[in-house]
């Protein structure tokens, strides 16, 4: 069989199969995955193809970049208090299992923080994708988005110090080509925008992707994995969208959703390509059980508990809020494969953890409405983000009270 029909199969499996497959309520991710570890399990080193792991590059990226455009600072700091609690809650939880790992796993401390975060981090991406299809109300999914996006946020500066932690010397160039990169992709972008955009009308999407996967290379040379660096990017071009409005306009955004549809399949296949035999045993099979029942319910648990306290809630309505912030599936099997590859993490670990990430982000599917879908688009028209809802009707309000003023 040829290379090139043997990829329009893969394709067609990836896009197709998994779709039909979510009217049982199995996630498409899922089942992207369990045919990456089938490919392992019958092809061995072969399903290891520089296309696959381009593709894959190319879905992490955009999935990242399309997470930081989502970030809205100006909607977070309007509720900074309830979301620094939050945070606040977190990091003890990041130390206490952290400690937990350190301890009785034997790890050193920098592979105990990293199985934290990989235990403990939601996958914002998919949560928000979802957000539409799970029955929340518009409070409940502007508190899922703030406190996801806050999480990711904590998460990912938690990454990038403890992946270089271990050398100060190391730490010290990195987080001086972080500030750079960090300073330097507004000027990047603003530069395109008055040299190429002017000449070029329609090329802000292509131009947004492109840097966002400069960004992506630029933080894995750096030795902290493509997300960091097209997270920040699509958070700059955020930052930029009053100068530069058509950079992170809502058709950008809409376009990069689509992007990201087609290519995140295949991180998940080639995700699944990654997995370890040894990994796939019983004693993984044992300790992923364990560590599903015991975190899950204690994160639900934790995030319940704050919306009684803090916002009085309902008792459904703060499950609602607590069980779409349950699936940890990018996080975690980026940092599965970052601890098996770079800290020798055994092999029963690493499967348990593939076992508990697959087994939370099946939670919403099967307890809220409907299941978690790579494809953001519903049947009905894409509806405005919950923040930027937020702001029209706050601008709405304002016109109005103008208007009576006059």
């Amino acid at each position: 069989m040829s290379k090139e029909l043997i990829y329009l199969l893969l394709i067609f499996g990836l896009l197709v199969i998994p779709r039909a497959l979510q009217r049982f309520k199995l996630p498409a991710p899922i089942t992207c995955l369990l045919f990456g570890i089938g490919a392992m399990l019958a092809f061995g080193e072969r399903t290891h193809d520089p296309v696959i792991v381009l593709l894959s590059t190319l879905g992490i990226s955009s999935l990242f970049l399309f997470a930081g455009l989502e970030v809205d600072l100006r909607a977070l700091r309007k509720q900074l208090g309830p979301l620094l609690a939050h945070l606040v809650v977190r990091a003890a939880s990041l130390v206490g299992v952290g400690w937990l790992a350190w301890r009785y796993l034997g790890l050193d401390w920098q592979a105990a923080a990293l199985v934290a975060l990989a235990l403990l981090t939601p996958s914002t991406g998919f949560i928000l994708d979802t957000l539409e299809r799970l029955g929340l109300d518009e409070e409940e999914r502007f508190w899922v988005t703030s406190k996801a996006i806050a999480g990711e946020l904590m998460a990912l500066a938690a990454l990038f110090v403890v992946l270089q932690a271990g050398d100060l010397t190391q730490l010290g160039i990195s987080s001086l080509a972080m500030t750079a990169m960090i300073v330097g992709l507004p000027l990047l972008f603003v530069a395109l925008g008055r040299w190429v955009v002017p000449h070029a009308p329609g090329s802000e999407f292509s131009l947004l992707v492109m840097v966002g996967m400069v960004a992506a290379f630029i933080t894995y040379k750096l030795g902290v994995y493509y997300l960091v660096g097209a997270f920040v990017a699509g958070l700059v071009a955020r930052m930029l969208r009053l100068r530069m409005p058509r950079l992170a306009s809502d058709d950008n955004m809409h376009a990069l959703r689509l992007f990201a549809t087609f290519f995140v399949p295949f991180y998940f296949f080639h995700a699944g390509t990654e997995v370890s035999r040894d990994a796939l045993s019983w004693e993984a099979l044992g300790l992923g059980i364990v560590l599903t029942m015991v975190l899950v319910p204690l994160r639900i648990g934790v995030v319940w508990v704050q919306r009684r306290l803090m916002f009085g809630e309902k008792r459904f309505s703060s499950m609602k809020v607590a069980v779409a912030l349950s699936p940890t599936l990018v996080f975690t099997l980026v940092l599965a494969n970052i601890l098996y590859v770079r800290f020798d993490l055994p092999a029963v670990l690493f499967g348990a953890l593939i076992l508990y990430t697959v087994l939370n982000t099946l939670l919403p599917s099967l307890v809220l409405r409907s299941p978690f879908d790579v494809d953001p688009l519903a049947d009905q028209p894409p509806r405005a983000h919950p923040e930027d809802r937020m702001r029209n009707d706050g601008a709405t309000t304002a016109a109005a009270e103008s208007n009576v003023v006059r």
